[in-house]
């Protein structure tokens, strides 16, 4: 278990469960429909299963690259071939108690969860592999978007910005982007082209810093400030990470980089609550 555990990466957790808990609230008319069973028992699933299954299957796809990554050296956790038919056994265990509950599901629900698992299987396996094509890695992180469009219509959402999908979506792109950044070297020496061998470190980082602020641009409307306090933070850790300008240095400011996604996540999350003046009482 403690293995599974470092595989699914508990840092990262947020990055699926974040947009997943605002997703439910943005869509939730009143709390008794952020709380209702089927959204709790899926906060479940986005917890812990769909992380192991994004990163499992990563592990599993990809030892012939991380082997030479030196993230895997201590900061992540390397799977061995021998190992891959247990974690794929793992996947498909803790994910398997949840399929049942999908005929209760919404239409909508049910197409964002169809699209989170086509994103995050396709992204890592064969035939697909986006993760070794550049530019369409990064779009494949959509995946992290879904568990919020999911937890939104499962809340009983009605009003679906596309604008704002777009924004999330272009998120997401930057936050795989610059965390390819490190890896560049590994990937090379393992012939897997991804965004940041295709672009080198500095245009990378300005393709990040682009995109952060095309993503505040498009979340304004609804977050209003706090979209530009976001992106002047991002756009300032873009900064310093081309100051950096090498691998090792732009390592050294990744490893606080989950902690600032995860505090913005958190910022979005209670400035949503904040308009929902009925929820108040229950938090």
């Amino acid at each position: 278990m403690r293995r599974l555990l470092l595989i699914s990466r508990p840092r990262f957790w947020m990055y699926v469960f974040g947009p997943y808990l605002v997703g439910a609230l943005a869509g939730a008319s009143e709390p008794r429909d952020f709380f209702a069973p089927l959204n709790l028992l899926f906060a479940l699933f986005f917890l812990f299963p769909a992380n192991l299954l994004i990163y499992g299957i990563n592990d599993i796809c990809d030892y012939e690259t991380d082997v030479l990554n030196a993230k895997k050296r201590g900061y992540e956790y390397l799977v061995p071939p021998d190992e891959r038919s247990k974690i794929g056994r793992a996947i498909a265990l803790f994910c398997a108690p949840f399929v049942p509950f999908l005929v209760f599901l919404p239409r909508a629900s049910l197409l964002a969860m169809v699209a989170f698992l086509f994103f995050s299987i396709g992204y890592s396996a064969p035939p697909l592999r986006a993760k070794a094509r550049p530019i369409v890695d990064s779009a494949f992180n959509v995946l992290y978007i879904f568990p919020g469009v999911f937890a939104y219509f499962l809340s009983g959402g009605t009003r679906f910005s596309w604008v704002l999908f777009g924004g999330a979506w272009a998120w997401a792109m930057a936050m795989h982007a610059y965390s390819a950044v490190p890896d560049i070297s590994a990937d090379k020496e393992a012939g897997v082209p991804t965004v940041a061998t295709f672009l080198g470190i500095k245009a990378t980082l300005w393709f990040c810093l682009g995109l952060y602020v095309f993503s505040a641009l498009c979340a304004s409307p609804a977050l209003g400030w706090l979209a530009v306090l976001l992106a002047a933070i991002y756009v300032r850790l873009m900064l310093l990470s081309l100051r950096a300008g090498t691998e090792l240095g732009v390592m050294k400011i990744y490893r606080h980089f989950p902690l600032v996604n995860t505090l913005a996540g958190g910022a979005i999350f209670w400035f949503v609550l904040w308009g929902k003046s009925a929820f108040w009482p229950q938090f």
